[in-house]
């Protein structure tokens, strides 16, 4: 269901890798931690050409993943595996990035300190997640035009599950400080943020 479900954002996952692109080339190694279907990577492989790796906890997506990179015709391999405990050597990747997922990590700080001791110094990742204190206003925003039901379950989940585990600027920020990073690029918009870090 959350893979239909996320189908239809496939907007939002072009413009996604559309911001990324600019940051990576050709021969870029990229990580995606938290795929979920896979939409993201595949994105980014098609406008990169690099090599994208994704690494999910639920091994029905892995296969979900590894299915749609293959209709899709791009090469992306996915892989089953802890965003706290990353199966991978350190200084290995040019790019991280993660969507949607962050705030459902239950060792959020291991898995910053992991992303950390992946990336090759200069490498940068990316955390894009739901914010804390979006208003009312913004959620009915993002749902227009979806449908009345899609959108009142969207509006549902937000309000009840999503906000629960999300965070604010003050609280990721405060969290960041904590890890090997020590500092990131907090940039909000009306629902979510965009956490940028470099090793």
């Amino acid at each position: 269901m959350y893979a239909r479900q996320t189908a239809r954002d496939i907007e939002e996952f072009k413009a996604a890798a559309r911001r990324i692109a600019p940051h990576i080339g050709p021969s870029a190694r990229v990580l995606e931690i938290a795929p979920g279907p896979g939409y993201l990577a595949i994105e980014i492989a098609k406008l990169s050409g690099c090599r994208v790796i994704g690494l999910d906890a639920s091994h029905a997506f892995v296969r979900i993943a590894a299915e749609n990179a293959r209709k899709a015709g791009v090469r992306v391999n996915f892989e089953q595996g802890d965003a706290a405990d990353l199966p991978f050597p350190a200084d290995q990747f040019d790019f991280i990035v993660c969507r949607a997922a962050f705030k459902n990590f239950t060792r959020p700080l291991h898995a910053l300190d992991e992303m950390h001791r992946v990336l090759k110094a200069g490498g940068v990742a990316l955390v894009i997640d739901l914010r804390k204190d979006f208003s009312s206003q913004a959620v009915n925003d993002y749902v227009r035009g979806r449908g009345a039901i899609s959108a009142a379950m969207i509006k549902l989940t937000f309000h009840t599950m999503l906000k629960k585990w999300a965070y604010t600027k003050e609280t990721i920020a405060a969290l960041v400080a904590q890890s090997q990073f020590r500092h990131g690029d907090i940039r909000l918009d009306p629902i979510g943020f965009e956490l940028w870090l470099r090793k």
